[in-house]
This record gives structure tokens, C-alpha cells and sequence, in this order.
């Protein structure tokens, strides 16, 4: 069967998937009753009202930021409907959800920047004594450190239930990719590694960070500054680092998702992205059937939607409760 790629992706969240498409996302999760719970909105985006937002690169960190907001949002709404509802309350308000993020974001620096740059001026010495190396082994430290994190979060039972609907999130996607009907049945003959899948964009991110932080000229920069304390050196990079990210970012969108998306049947695309594919093994699990249903149900909201009238103007975010039931696909939406 011809595969073709499609524009829907999502992530797991808390016992469920969030789906997201060109007009609208959903959240669908299992609750403790066994029934599935769903809730969509309307997609609010910036690239609908800015045409700038939609150049090469730029596109990029764009996507980048709304997924993370996205991605926040759907965390705090499965928290709710899986019947977790002080988390989810406590999320949901913006202000802490802008500070979850902003947690999320310097824990994530501390983790994958600021501490591998210390390892490896342990390691190598100064940037500007040895810049080519410093930035390999820094990028390498990186990559250990992502790999580490990912597997020591695999080891708690929560999180592997996460990576299972990580896996029913690729599979329903392959199925809608390859124009199957959306059954539990057609899912399942797919594999839980995607092309497209975030954890290969990561690592595109880090692979991308070497050649580019290879190409500075970090020792001219920081003799033109007039700058010889290591600390103050480091803190150069670690800054030079944070600015240059939405470029990497941007390149990496590029790469995997407008570049390797369409072509993922090509041999040179499957060399390319191995390494981003294999780490997959490490972030999703096989899922069960009743997962799979779940996908299923936040991908027909998804596409259901886009089968309905087109936007004009300004989208506003619009909460439409959603229940099913077992193998019971079909929604019933409250009318209020």
C-alpha cells in the first residue's frame, strides 16, 4: 500500500494521546472507569495570521514553541479527564503553566547545556584553547546526557505507560499514512519507530549543534573580547549556545520534518535518520489494543474537524467534551 505523509502528529500525555491537525487538537484518555474521555479545541496559530511564520527556519522554531505550549495544555487536560483533577486544575491556569514552562525550559538547559559544558571543560580544557574539540566533546556529553535522561525516566512504571502511548500515537499515524481505516487491527501491524517522531528531531537537534558550534569562531571572538578566565570563556559558549538554539532548531525542523517526512521510504533518508530512529526503542513501547483505541479516538476528532467548514479569521480556542466507550468510535458532543 502507498504511504504518503500527513500533516497530523501528536504526543502521549497522561493515560492518553493528544492529536493535533491544520484546524484543530484533541486529547483522548482512559479513565479510571475504562471509558474514553475526549476534549478538542480549536487550533490557534500564529502562521495563520503571519505569512513570515512560515519561512524555512523561521517555520521551525515556531512549531518548536507551540508544541511545547501545546504539549502543556494537553498534559493538564489528560490530567483531568484521567481522573487526576487537582493536577489537572492546578495546570491549568496560565500563569502556572507559563511557569511549568519556564521550570521545564532551565531545567532543560542545566541538563543538556550548562552541564555537559562543564564536563567537558574538565575533559578537554578551555574552548579557546581547543575549539574543534571542546564542540565535539561537548556535542557528544549532550547526546550522553539526553540518552541517559530518556532511559532513566524509561525505568519508572508512569512513564512507561507514557511510551506505550507513544507507540499507539505512531502506529495510528503509519495507519492513517498508509490510507488504512483506523482500527485497532490496522494499527497494530505497525511499528512504534516514526520518521517523524520527536525524539529524532532531538537528535537531529544535537547532531545539528556540533557542525554548527564547529563553524564559529569562538577563539576569535573571545580574543576580540579580550576575555582569558575559563569561567567567563564557558559562560561565552553557554551564551553563544542559547542564542544559536533557534537557528539548530529551525535547521532540524528542516531536516526531519519538511525534508525526511515526504521521502521516508528513501534509502539515504533511513541511513540518515537511523540513529534518531533506534533512539525511539528508548521512548516508546508497544502499546496495548485498548491504547490504541485511544489514538484513535483523539486522530478521528483531528480529522473530523478538518472535514468541516474552513476557518475565517482569527481561531479561537473552543472546548468541545467528547465521551466514548470501549470500541464505540463515534462521538457524542454536548450540544451547550
Amino acid at each position: 500500500m502507498t504511504e504518503k505523509c500527513t500533516h497530523i502528529g501528536g504526543q502521549a500525555v497522561i493515560e492518553g494521546v493528544m492529536m493535533r491537525g491544520k484546524k484543530n487538537w484533541a486529547v483522548s484518555v482512559r479513565d479510571p472507569q475504562g471509558e474514553i474521555q475526549s476534549e478538542a479545541h480549536d487550533l490557534a496559530s500564529g502562521k495563520a495570521k503571519h505569512a513570515w511564520m512560515k519561512w524555512p527556519l523561521v517555520r521551525g522554531c515556531v512549531n518548536m514553541v507551540e508544541s511545547l505550549s501545546l504539549g502543556v495544555k494537553a498534559l493538564s487536560i489528560s490530567a483531568q479527564l484521567a481522573g487526576q483533577d487537582e493536577e489537572g486544575e492546578e495546570l491549568l491556569g496560565s500563569g502556572i503553566m507559563a511557569g511549568t514552562m519556564v521550570v521545564a525550559l532551565l531545567f532543560a538547559i542545566g541538563i543538556f547545556i550548562v552541564l555537559p559544558a562543564l564536563a567537558t571543560n574538565l575533559v578537554v580544557g578551555s574552548i579557546a584553547e581547543h575549539p574543534m574539540e571542546w564542540n565535539i566533546v561537548d556535542g557528544l556529553f549532550r547526546a550522553l546526557a539526553f540518552f541517559l535522561y530518556v532511559w532513566v525516566i524509561g525505568r519508572w512504571s508512569d512513564m512507561h505507560r507514557v511510551f506505550q502511548y507513544h507507540g499507539a500515537e505512531h502506529k495510528v499515524i503509519a495507519a492513517l499514512e498508509h490510507g488504512e481505516d483506523l482500527t485497532v487491527a490496522n494499527a497494530e501491524k505497525y511499528t512504534t519507530l516514526h520518521v517523524r517522531c520527536g525524539t529524532s528531531f532531538l537528535l537531529m537537534v544535537i547532531v545539528l549543534s556540533i557542525i554548527i558550534f564547529s563553524l564559529i569562531p569562538i577563539r576569535t571572538m573571545i580574543a576580540g573580547l579580550g576575555i582569558d578566565n575559563n569561567v567567563l570563556v564557558t559562560l561565552l559558549a553557554i551564551v553563544s549556545r542559547l542564542l544559536l538554539l533557534p537557528l539548530v532548531a529551525g535547521l532540524a525542523y528542516e531536516v526531519t520534518v519538511k525534508w525526511a517526512g515526504p521521502r521516508a521510504d528513501k534509502w539515504y533518508v533511513k541511513f540518515l535518520l537511523w540513529p534518531g530512529i533506534q533512539m525511539q526503542r528508548l521512548t516508546t513501547a508497544e502499546p496495548t489494543p485498548d491504547m490504541i483505541e485511544v489514538a484513535i479516538a483523539s486522530t478521528e476528532l483531528v480529522i473530523a474537524r478538518e472535514k468541516g467548514e474552513e476557518l475565517v479569521g482569527e481561531t479561537v480556542a473552543r472546548k468541545v467534551p467528547v465521551q466514548r466507550s470501549g470500541r464505540d468510535l463515534e462521538p457524542v458532543i454536548d450540544p451547550v
